[in-house]
């Protein structure tokens, strides 16, 4: 019953502590949205061929994937703290970079940085929610953690626009030094909120590791009722779980990853390649757009503990898949009339915002405890380096074609959303995430 008792220790209350926890993962979310979407920007700082360019659109995902793909076994064995504060260290380092960069080459290594810290942040903050936030605000507190992204990519085009109006070579290095400043001055923020954060207590309980769960329960919750109780719980209780069979987890691991690899390849090739293809001129607007209206329709994720997870990712994995296919039927109207384009624009991305949070909040709930940061890396380690060749793929298509083939990949997210439906296990609707992952 150990595991029971850690989360009714989360339910205890929402404390001014879980506040802070909170914005500092929405906030490291924002952060590494900002970051990835800064390779769609920073194609302008320097003149350069479009194949370099495309290169520069690469180098984001490259670099993500390689710090979730370390981050996750990390975190697995160090904990989801040390992990998150790792992570800062080489945000701050990759920012210092950034700010005093004078090439091409020192964009990229400073990106490289920066994205390998955001791969970091985004996997151990995934789980992290899950985790620490209390049980019956778990849904939506994650989705709003998830949000961020939104939140991230739409103050970059922001600062992109507002710099858009000046010219030259000194506006490019303003534009460079306000997106640097802005990333140092959000890690010392998540620095700072992050003090008062606790390790999971439930990773601590699974790892057998007694003394450190009852120093973090009582530092965090203080000498409360609950807290002696979860202590004393732990300390009689086996750390063993239920352990779901071999093929159940396949299945799992393929849907999470097809589900996930349409969300990146379709989102990625709507708000940051689209431009760079067709609309160069339009990249910062279009960013804006997409992200904006992602955030707001986001907020809809408040209502994620009382809806099922499984049909959510159905239902509006389907309605993304069929507003790409009418932007795709429409495209011979749109390119002669903008504002069509600007309409389907923000329902499409109001849409695939609902899509994304839901799948970004599967994909970290359906793992036991001990393993989850790792099976969660290995699911955005494949699915996000899939999204990589699509951008040389689709770079020599037309407008039609283009839409025709992220149609193919939204279609094929939602057979696998389909195939969750009916075969997968129920992780929204208020369950524990002992629940979610199996368990218990």
């Amino acid at each position: 019953m150990a595991a029971v008792n850690v989360h009714r220790l989360a339910e205890a209350r929402w404390s001014s502590k879980t506040t802070w926890m909170f914005i500092s993962f929405v906030l490291g979310l924002a952060l590494e949205s900002y970051v990835f979407s800064l390779a769609s920007i920073a194609i302008y700082w320097e003149t350069m061929p479009k194949a370099l360019g495309e290169l520069l659109l690469a180098w984001a995902p490259i670099w993500l994937i390689v710090g979730i793909i370390i981050s996750g076994p990390f975190s697995d064995k160090y904990g989801r703290k040390v992990t998150l504060f790792s992570t800062l260290g080489l945000y701050a380092v990759g920012g210092i970079v950034l700010f005093f960069a004078n090439s091409y080459l020192v964009i990229l290594i400073a990106l490289a940085l920066m994205l390998m810290a955001g791969g970091g942040e985004m996997n151990s903050i995934m789980v992290a929610s899950h985790e620490l936030m209390p049980s019956k605000h778990r849904g939506k507190a994650t989705m709003m953690i998830i949000n961020g992204i939104n939140l991230g990519g739409l103050a970059l085009a922001i600062i992109a626009l507002t710099n858009a109006a000046v010219s030259g070579s000194a506006a490019i290095t303003m534009q460079r030094d306000v997106v640097a400043v802005a990333v140092l001055v959000v890690v010392a923020i998540l620095f700072l909120s992050r003090m008062s954060m606790p390790e999971s207590f439930l990773w601590l309980q699974r790892k057998g590791r007694q003394a450190e769960l009852e120093r973090a329960v009582h530092a965090y919750y203080g000498d409360v009722k609950e807290a002696h109780e979860v202590v004393s719980a732990a300390e009689t209780t086996p750390t063993a779980v239920k352990t779901p069979s071999n093929r159940y987890q396949w299945f799992t691991m393929i849907v999470m990853i097809v589900v996930a690899a349409a969300n990146t390849i379709g989102f990625g090739l709507m708000a940051y390649a689209l431009a760079f293809a067709f609309f160069p001129s339009l990249q910062p607007t279009i960013l804006a757009i997409f992200e904006g209206a992602g955030f707001v329709v986001g907020f809809l994720g408040l209502y994620a503990d009382r809806v099922s997870r499984r049909h959510a990712l159905f239902w509006t994995f389907l309605g993304t898949f069929v507003l790409t296919v009418i932007v795709g039927l429409t495209s011979s109207a749109w390119k002669h009339d903008m504002t069509l384009f600007w309409v389907l624009l923000v329902i499409l991305a109001g849409v695939n915002s609902l899509c994304y949070l839901t799948e970004d909040t599967v994909k970290p709930e359906v793992w036991p405890t001990l393993h989850r940061g790792t099976l969660t890396a290995i699911a955005r380690f494949v699915s996000i380096g899939l999204y990589i060749p699509t951008i040389y793929i689709t770079a020599k298509m037309s407008i039609p074609h283009y839409i025709l083939f992220n149609s193919a990949v939204w279609f094929v997210g939602t057979l696998a959303a389909l195939a969750w439906l009916i075969w997968g296990r129920e992780t929204g609707g208020g369950v524990t995430i002992e629940v979610a992952s199996g368990e218990a």
